[in-house]
Parts: structure tokens; C-alpha cells; sequence
């Protein structure tokens, strides 16, 4: 267990929990813990640096809002697995994977250039029952299996190879074929994983789920694709920047 080095200023006007959760996080993200890293408890915390107890569990509680740590029963407070943040914008997993130097790796699961599902065609504006393209691929983040990416796609895509959706990410192999995904409606929501989705990520039973459903439309606002992902809750989360009206 590290006691890291910080510096309190008290009589700078920001709160002494956000000075401690700001330094906290700067430890973190810096690399000067690492993941699975004890972390230093709160008494020891408070009686190191002169501050209450209120103050440093609500600087630790920040960290944890934010996954950088996790509490655990029995064994305490340790620094988390590396998370994705991802920001609220019109981008692939893949390129936000590559973007923040974690290695992206693809397993696609199923391909399927004959598939039907009515939800799909709707979203994608084609009448019920048309032939669509159906993917599922399994994305990793450094070896570690982090979301479940299932996608319909216009038959038009139909001759997608393993080979195009393995190297790239979608929206990478969508751009080369001149379709460009310039907006997208997407909902973020949470919920159990299946049996099976526990076994694919590698999750226990009391570990959730992260989901996403997509809409992307071309500048023309024709549909290009309809997604239904999700993602391991500790490895993952979106990033939305909010302002007044």
C-alpha cells in the first residue's frame, strides 16, 4: 500500500475533497498505481494528512463514481482495471481503443448476410422480413474481453468479409465503402448479463452490464447501421460533457 504524496492548500477556495480527489486521480491515471494496487484506507488517509474523515471517504467515494477505484468486501479498496471513457461522439470502440493506446482486438462471432430481424429493418427504414446483414463480434481491450457488438446492416453490405471486420472497426470498413455515419440517436442503459454474455466477457454473476442501442444516418439521413452492444461495467464508461440552457 502506497501513501502518496499530497498537497493540501486550505486556504485556496476549492474544497479540500476535491483537492485530495483531484490528486488522487493524477496518481492514478499517471501510472504511480496500477491496477489491483492496494489503496490507502481512509483512517490512515485522514490521520497522514490532518484531514476528516467526511472529507477523504467523499474524495475516495469520487474516485470510485468514477471507476478508477473499487470496493471490495474483505479485501478493501484497490485501484481498478483500466477503464474505456468513452466520449459522447460519433466514433467506433475500435478507434477509441487505438486512440487512448490500448490494444483493439476483434473476434467476429457470427456473420450473417441472410439474417431477419423486424426492429433492425424499421431502423434501418426496409420493409419486415428483408434479408439483413447480421455481425457479432467480440472486442477486446489488451487481451482483456471488454464488449459484445451486435449490428445490422442494408443487404447492400452483404459481401463483408471476416477478414474486413476483424482488422478494422465498423465504422472504418463502412468509410471505405464511402458510407460515412455523420450522426447517430443512441441510448445508454445498464442490466444483468446472460449466462452466456458471463461466460464471453469472463464476468461473474453479480457484475453488470453497460448497453447501448445505435442508430447511425448518413449526411442525407439515410440509415447506414442499428447496433446493440454492451460492455463490462468495470471496464467501461461514457464520458458526456452537460451546460445550462
Amino acid at each position: 500500500m502506497v501513501a502518496l504524496p499530497v498537497s493540501i492548500d486550505r486556504t485556496s477556495p476549492v474544497p479540500l475533497y476535491h483537492q485530495l480527489a483531484e490528486q488522487l486521480t493524477s496518481a492514478i491515471t499517471d501510472g504511480s498505481l496500477r491496477p489491483g494496487d492496494p489503496f490507502e484506507n481512509e483512517i490512515a488517509m485522514s490521520d497522514r494528512l490532518g484531514l476528516s474523515r467526511p472529507t477523504v471517504r467523499r474524495a475516495i467515494s469520487e474516485l470510485v463514481n468514477q471507476g478508477l477505484l473499487v470496493r471490495r468486501r474483505g479485501i478493501g479498496t484497490t485501484v481498478a482495471n483500466q477503464m474505456v471513457h468513452r466520449k459522447a461522439e460519433l466514433t467506433s470502440l475500435y478507434e477509441d481503443l487505438a486512440r487512448e493506446g490500448r490494444a483493439p482486438r476483434t473476434e467476429v462471432l457470427s456473420l450473417d448476410c441472410e439474417a431477419h430481424d423486424d426492429r433492425a429493418a424499421t431502423v434501418l427504414e426496409l420493409p419486415a422480413g428483408t434479408p439483413l446483414v447480421s455481425i457479432v463480434r467480440l472486442r477486446y481491450a489488451d487481451d482483456v474481453p471488454l464488449a459484445i457488438m451486435r449490428n445490422w446492416l442494408p443487404p447492400a453490405l452483404n459481401d463483408l468479409t471476416l477478414e474486413q471486420l476483424t482488422t478494422n472497426g465498423l465504422y472504418s470498413v463502412l468509410r471505405a465503402r464511402g458510407i460515412r455515419p455523420t450522426v447517430a440517436r443512441q441510448r445508454i442503459g445498464a442490466r444483468n448479463a446472460t449466462a452466456e454474455e458471463r461466460r464471453t466477457l469472463h464476468m461473474s454473476k453479480a457484475e453488470p452490464l453497460v448497453t447501448m442501442t445505435r442508430s447511425a444516418y448518413a449526411a442525407d439521413g439515410s440509415p447506414v447501421e442499428y447496433g446493440n452492444h454492451c460492455y463490462r461495467a468495470d471496464q467501461y464508461s461514457v464520458d458526456v460533457v452537460v451546460s445550462e440552457r
